[in-house]
């Protein structure tokens, strides 16, 4: 979600053959037929119970991943599948492929099974769709949108690889482009955004606070804009603007908000209407609405007026590509066939979808304990990516991931460890490539400095900027206690393709079998070598080691030396409260909150590990954690709270509060 601030010739020809490929490519895709037959078979059933088999067969085109979805007419219930991934959503039920039967060629059948429950009687269903198509027994001839270029959405999105977000500058809700802490945008900035290999940038753009009341937009604010998009056009970018915050601020008031809306996009279309063709329309940012239930109906009211307006508007309108976002930019699946029905009744060639994706919730924000890239993590990714591909893509119409990045950036670019950031990072631009989706990283001032053109992080630039995998670790911090003898540490490579070549101190090669030794996937540094680099121990990080593979970024790795942390007394108020710890060379990851019943305590207590920076922030320079006024807000009055605080190295540390009223007494027995 975008954040308010809290939060040659040769050449030529080359790029000619491989737009006509993407064309031909897309082309194909358009002709292709799809068709599928279901043959559901009830091999046994018991009181309550009975076992299901599913036997899908493709009529249309090949397939390489499927999505199988029906509905239980009586309430059945899905316990045990085999040979598919099965959800439920009440009666909906929907079965995708695991990772060695995706692909059904025509005419071929797989099949899957499951155990089931149900009450009272256990019809069969009959309403089955294979990725999104009707299973009727007959193959579906799918025609070709008649609008604009052949292939040419597929090939500017293409194009469009990798793209960057000007956020909180022309979307800021205050009087304006400043009001949210960034500086005015300057041709500089572009040029250097350009010198970063970017090929695209968004532009969110909020409109309701420079509009009359009849809906007219200021003409300072719309030459303001204009201007902006023409310095990014005349670098040579291709550039999305959009109706932004809008979607909060006035557009959820739907169905009363459409004529303001309308009135919106007749004035940027036709301000726009002759700008060059790489100039890209998006209808509305993040979609929301205050009736849920009718959410779906005025979507696909905003999306289908908006492209009456921009075409109807002519000139270079007539075959711009546009680009819709499903409800709230989800990849749910429900969402993305919602719009999918709006894009296949439009009609229209030039026709791009978009989501945002801001990665698994847990781990994004550091909540109920998951602080690593884990699996649970990289699976929710790779269904994200696997939904919107599957629903569109595969169908010819192609995917931009207007935003991305890290929901707890908005409170600290700490919330997330900086290896298992970068590890995401990695990960995401990978999958990403490998299913042809443009990606658009979300920058609201946090990455890019804007006033000295430099990266705020330039370890997470080079995985943002990286057009091949690379190798990282299980780790990227090994805690050396400061006394006692080191011994060897193993950490575990994450190769992803590339090849180990080497390990390196600054800028020194180090020997193998002296310094570490390699086995497969196992890389041990020696007890010798942690010795020596580690020197006097001093806390903290005493030495850096990089790992080289044959490609791609480096992974670099802290040597650390540390002491249990301790933690003092301190008092204090709910409206500011922090408590001296001694941090000793260690880093905290997270802290759970629990009364002395052992329920939970503090906001979100589905769970004893609090959000970071929501509720607790460590600050290592001053030597404390902060508890927020948001976390005291939900602990109960008088009741002793006891912190269980969690550091990388393994230590834990425990911490008592009270609050009582607005006061609050820490201690650390």
């Amino acid at each position: 979600m975008s954040r308010r601030p809290r939060r040659a010739a040769l050449a030529a020809l080359t790029a000619l053959l491989t737009l006509l490929g993407l064309w031909t490519a897309i082309a194909a895709a358009n002709a292709a037929a799809a068709g599928c037959k279901v043959v559901y078979t009830i091999s046994a059933q018991w009181n309550g119970g009975f076992t299901a088999n599913v036997a899908v067969t493709n009529l249309g085109d090949t397939v390489t991943s499927w999505r199988l979805n029906w509905t239980f007419p009586a309430g059945q219930r899905v316990t045990q599948p085999w040979n598919a991934a099965v959800t439920t959503s009440g009666t909906a039920v929907t079965a995708t492929n695991l990772s060695y039967n995706g692909t059904i060629t025509t005419g071929a059948t797989t099949s899957f099974g499951f155990n089931g429950s149900w009450t009272g009687t256990n019809p069969a269903p009959t309403d089955f769709a294979l990725n999104g198509v009707m299973c009727t027994g007959n193959a579906i001839p799918t025609t070709a949108p008649p609008t604009g270029e052949p292939g040419n959405a597929a090939a500017i999105v293409a194009a469009m690889q990798p793209g960057w977000n000007l956020g909180n500058s022309l979307d800021a809700t205050g009087a304006d482009e400043t009001s949210w802490g960034n500086p005015r945008i300057t041709e500089a900035l572009l040029e250097g955004i350009k010198a970063q290999g970017f090929k695209s940038i968004r532009i969110p753009v909020t409109w309701g606070q420079h509009q009359a009341s009849d809906y007219t937009i200021e003409s300072a604010y719309l030459a303001r804009v204009k201007e902006v998009v023409d310095w990014a056009l005349a670098d040579g970018f291709y550039v999305m603007i959009n109706v932004h915050h809008d979607s909060w601020q006035w557009l959820n008031a739907m169905p009363g908000a459409k004529s303001r809306f309308d009135a919106t996009w007749t004035q940027i279309a036709t301000t726009f209407r002759n700008h060059d063709a790489k100039l890209v329309f998006e209808s509305i940012n993040e979609p929301q609405f205050s009736d849920e239930s009718q959410s779906a109906t005025y979507l696909n009211q905003l999306n289908t007026s908006f492209h009456s307006i921009v075409r109807g508007s002519g000139g270079g309108n007539a075959t711009r590509l546009l680009v819709l976002p499903t409800l709230h930019t989800s990849a749910d699946q429900v969402h993305l066939d919602n719009l999918a029905t709006t894009i296949t009744a439009l009609n229209d060639r030039n026709l791009a979808a978009t989501v945002h994706y801001y990665g698994y919730w847990p781990f994004s924000v550091n909540i109920a304990g998951t602080t690593t890239f884990d699996a649970t993590t990289q699976a929710d990714l790779i269904g994200y990516f696997d939904r919107a591909a599957a629903t569109f893509t595969a169908r010819g119409i192609p995917v931009i991931l207007g935003e991305w990045g890290l929901l707890g950036f908005d409170r600290s670019l700490d919330a997330v460890e900086q290896g298992e950031k970068l590890k995401f990072f990695e990960y995401l631009a990978y999958y990403a490539r490998q299913k042809n989706i443009t990606t658009m990283l979300w920058d609201n001032g946090q990455h890019f400095d804007r006033t000295a053109l430099t990266w705020r992080d330039t370890e997470l630039a080079s995985y943002i900027r990286a057009t091949t995998r690379s190798g990282t670790a299980s780790t990227d911090q090994v805690f050396l206690a400061k006394s006692g003898t080191i011994t060897a540490r193993t950490v575990t490579l994450n190769l992803n393709g590339r090849t180990f070549t080497g390990l390196r101190h600054n800028t020194t090669d180090l020997v193998r079998g002296t310094d570490y030794t390699i086995s497969g996937d196992q890389l041990t540094f020696t007890a010798a070598l942690l010795t020596r680099l580690a020197g006097a121990r001093d806390y903290g990080v005493n030495a850096r080691l990089t790992v080289v593979f044959d490609a791609g970024v480096p992974w670099r790795i802290n040597l650390i030396s540390y002491d249990p942390p301790t933690a003092s007394a301190a008092g204090g108020t709910t409206a500011s409260y922090a408590f001296p710890v001694t941090f000793r060379g260690d880093r905290l990851a997270t802290m759970e909150a629990k009364y002395a019943d052992g329920s939970n305590a503090g906001p979100q207590n589905w769970t004893s590990f609090k959000e970071f920076a929501y509720t607790f922030l460590p600050n290592y320079s001053a030597g404390t954690v902060t508890l927020t006024p948001e976390f005291f807000a939900d602990v109960n009055d008088g009741a002793r709270t006891t912190l269980t605080l969690h550091f990388w190295s393994g230590a834990k540390l425990t911490y008592y509060v009270t609050k009582s009223g607005s006061t609050v007494t820490g201690a650390a027995t």
